[in-house]
């Protein structure tokens, strides 16, 4: 984005809340395209649900600018936790109810999770942190038995054995881990499915030319034959689009995630 538009981009990572204190931030930022929100599923669509009450508009706050792809997630478990499948470890946690626990640092960790618990009749054990590569550090150490993240966060602990995949989020395999079986296969299931996305917002309010240029740039981004090479080893799916198929994309998005959140019993905090 930043050959495109010809501007140094400073990337400002705010952890915390599912990304709230980010998202918080560009909410409130002057509209001018200078400050962008690269949004997810968590602050753009199932905060909402989750929170019950946000410091911004989730539906009014933001202009949409551009979606950038999807990933799904890998559920993993420390190497000394005994199951050597999903189907396993959800043996182990219907035989002792509470005593499996699980990191989550977003909505999209938490809720893989907690559709996981609600589809198989299992009780877990949430462990919440601010941030993914801190449950990581947890997850090798042993802190906690379970955690379920995007494949930038997981796969290289995967590949590199420190940690044991059990099953992607995904409906299909994916082609950057294809020895790992879907949630559907390891258990059997047919509904299950999460998949996390990333797209860029502005402040609401951003006039539509200069929404209109950083569409253009995030879309040659995601057209790049670089962008595409790098993020394919991480199952990254880059999907280039206009600010109204975003739009559109969140309405839909808000109202599968609140479905999936209250389907999983997970009360607003």
């Amino acid at each position: 984005m930043s050959e495109t538009l010809g501007q140094p981009i400073v990337i400002e990572n705010k952890a915390g809340v599912n990304g709230m204190l980010g998202a918080d931030t560009v909410a409130k930022a002057a509209p001018d395209g200078y400050t962008i929100l690269v949004g997810t599923n968590s602050t753009n669509a199932a905060l909402k649900s989750l929170m019950k009450k946000l410091p911004y508009d989730q539906d009014t706050a933001f202009a949409p600018v551009g979606y950038m792809g999807s990933v799904p997630l890998i559920m993993a478990v420390n190497n000394d936790v005994p199951a050597k499948t999903l189907k396993e470890l959800v043996d182990m946690a219907k035989a002792k109810p509470d005593t499996v626990t699980y990191a989550s640092a977003s909505t999209s960790q938490l809720l893989s999770v907690g559709m996981l618990a609600g589809m198989t009749g299992i009780k877990l054990t949430n462990v919440p942190y601010k941030s993914g590569p801190a449950a990581m550090t947890d997850l090798i150490g042993g802190q906690v038995n379970m955690f379920s993240a995007d494949f930038a966060v997981m796969l290289p602990q995967v590949k590199a054995g420190k940690v044991r995949g059990l099953a992607v989020t995904s409906a299909n395999r994916s082609a950057a881990v294809p020895e790992l079986p879907t949630v559907n296969e390891a258990l059997g299931l047919k509904d299950y499915e999460l998949i996390a996305y990333f797209a860029v917002y502005a402040p609401a309010g951003t006039p539509a030319d200069v929404v209109s240029k950083l569409n253009q740039a995030v879309n040659a981004a995601a057209n790049s034959k670089e962008v595409q090479d790098k993020f394919a080893g991480i199952g990254f799916a880059v999907q280039p689009g206009t600010p109204d198929d975003l739009a559109k994309r969140g309405v839909v998005e808000t109202a599968k995630w609140s479905k999936a959140i209250k389907d999983a019993g997970i009360e607003p905090q």
